[in-house]
């Protein structure tokens, strides 16, 4: 008796004589870059070290295009916004123990974000791994550790052999839901010997499948086509599911509100007559959600960015789909569903009924109306302007990053994206420094657009050595730095509460003569002038830098009482 999974393909002749005979002058890193390509990568990021020389070496003899970025921490963004924006898996190259190590921050915005990026770094030699104290250049006790409670998943390799197999469950690691970024590591040695093992051809790495309970999505269904007052929370989860369009046929369905977290922006058309835009940091949106009689929650894990710092407390039954299995029920009790988005939100589709409510539109004009009449009563028309300048210069199918910054804030809560997975920033981690080089991980994926990078004058400073690396690429990216001479959010948080700000002011370059120096064209504008300067530059091909000195506000929190 045959069964299907005892079948193997048989080589041909050809393939035979081809394993037999591999090309000379391939080393261990050729394994990686051969099972990289065979996996479907076309690009590479990261920042070329001693023990990680034989996979950029083999780089020449491949097809993958390389991206060097100056700082690892950046080349770790700019892959992050690569698999963001393509739902594809990064590739990041990185060498041992302080090269490595830079990289943490970043690697922690992906894992809050879901963003797919499989690491490769390299290690001391096999002689001195087990955690003895041999002095190799950038030793440490053990490596992985370091990564282990960031990453998704470590893959450890000590053997050529292992090379393809351990890259393509890194592969699969990182594209299944939810995604992630994972770690593989491989001893100098390993990578530097030369290899008579045959050229990796067939590679597999599907991702499993995250698909619902029938029996959960049956109650989820029943409880949704019942309600009276139903709502839904859109998180990231829908984004990277691309089940936006899902999401979309369903809120139309059940005639259910829509607010998307500001990590799921562009989960639901901003002006659709169901939308509550993304006002999570609002009273008036947490009162709305509160009253809720049943609360679907897509993608998202109700964390203190998208409770109103864990002010809401609904009152009604929550609905939780989500795939990030620690993320279930962790903040309220629900009917937890572990599942992707996508598939989720289609079984849904396929059970609820369909539920008239001529108000639902009404209730939400109502909300959006209280929303805005509290933002006008604070004096922010700068802010508001500034906001509408960008919207306003940027295409609608070009990306935004943004820093973590005033203007970002705002832009979380009051910024139409515009599209699906056009929208991000660093709020999963909320490290400095994300924006510019995310911008140009996402230029790399697809230059025929201009890419937006925005950011503040302190996070800016984490990134500036990356203008080397946007023109050595030329790379489309107009970098908006809003320059208020220091860390601009702290110093309202330390004077709201001491009294006055301490160590938030800095000396700042000029950058525009900075860029400049670079080769890339910088411009010095004003909140009246943004708008044309701001345009003119992303309509010039490669990158550019746009610098606006202001001191921008925070609209008034609503979750201190």
């Amino acid at each position: 008796m045959t069964h299907d999974h005892d079948l193997v393909l048989r080589p041909t002749p050809g393939q035979i004589t081809a394993a037999l005979n591999p090309p000379a002058g391939r080393n261990g890193g050729d394994l990686v870059v051969e099972t990289l390509a065979g996996l479907g990568a076309t690009t590479v990021f990261g920042l070329p070290g001693q023990h990680a020389l034989g996979m950029f070496d083999a780089l020449r003899r491949s097809d993958l295009r390389y991206i060097g970025l100056r700082v690892e921490n950046n080349a770790g963004f700019a892959a992050d916004a690569y698999g963001r924006t393509t739902g594809e898996a990064a590739p990041l190259f990185l060498s041992t123990g302080p090269g490595a190590l830079t990289s943490l921050a970043a690697l922690q915005e992906a894992r809050a974000a879901s963003a797919p990026v499989v690491a490769i770094s390299s290690q001391i030699p096999t002689a001195g791994l087990g955690g003895g104290r041999h002095g190799y250049l950038h030793e440490l006790p053990d490596q992985s550790a370091s990564f282990r409670g960031v990453v998704k998943s470590v893959h450890t390799v000590r053997t050529q052999s292992q090379i393809p197999s351990a890259v393509a469950e890194a592969w699969r690691s990182a594209l299944t839901a939810p995604h992630g970024p994972v770690w593989v590591e491989i001893p100098q040695d390993v990578l530097l010997a030369q290899t008579s093992l045959p050229v990796v051809t067939g590679v597999d790495a599907t991702p499993e499948d995250l698909p619902p309970r029938v029996e959960l999505t049956a109650v989820a269904a029943a409880l949704l086509s019942g309600a009276a007052r139903p709502a839904i929370i859109a998180g990231g989860g829908v984004v990277r599911a691309d089940a936006s369009g899902k999401l979309l046929a369903l809120a139309e369905k059940l005639n259910a509100p829509v607010v998307t977290t500001f990590g799921g922006k562009g989960a639901f058309p901003w002006t659709h007559p169901l939308s509550l835009q993304s006002w999570l940091e609002d009273r008036h949106t947490t009162d709305f959600l509160e009253d809720a009689d049943v609360l679907l929650v897509i993608g998202s894990g109700l964390g203190e960015l998208s409770s109103n710092y864990h002010t809401f407390a609904p009152r009604g039954r929550v609905i939780q789909i989500e795939a990030d299995l620690g993320k279930l029920e962790s903040n309220h009790p629900a009917l937890g569903i572990h599942a992707d988005a996508r598939l989720a939100l289609q079984a849904l589709l396929e059970t609820v009924e369909p539920r008239p409510d001529d108000a639902a539109r009404d209730r939400v004009r109502d909300v959006l109306s209280r929303v805005s009449a509290r933002i006008a009563a604070q004096d922010l028309t700068l802010e508001q302007n500034v906001l509408a300048s960008v919207r306003a210069a940027l295409p609608a199918a070009s990306p935004s990053f943004w820093d973590m910054t005033i203007l970002a804030y705002w832009a979380w809560s009051a910024f139409d994206p515009r599209g699906t997975n056009t929208m991000h920033s660093a709020q999963g981690a909320g490290g400095l420094g994300y924006g510019f080089p995310a911008a140009l991980g996402a230029a790399a994926a697809d230059p025929t657009r201009p890419v937006l990078a925005v950011s503040g004058d302190g996070g800016a400073l984490y990134s500036i050595a990356e203008l080397a690396t946007a023109r050595q690429y030329d790379l489309p990216v107009t970098w908006l730095i809003v320059d208020d001479g220091g860390y601009g959010i702290l110093r309202e948080y330390m004077t709201d509460a001491f009294g006055q700000p301490t160590a938030t002011e800095l000396t700042r370059p000029d950058y525009v003569a900075l860029a400049e120096s670079f080769g890339v064209p910088g411009v010095r504008t004003t909140p009246e002038t943004l708008e044309t300067d701001l345009a003119e530059a992303l309509a010039t091909p490669g990158p550019s830098v746009v610098v606006l000195p202001a001191v921008l506000r925070m609209f008034a929190a609503t979750h201190l009482g």
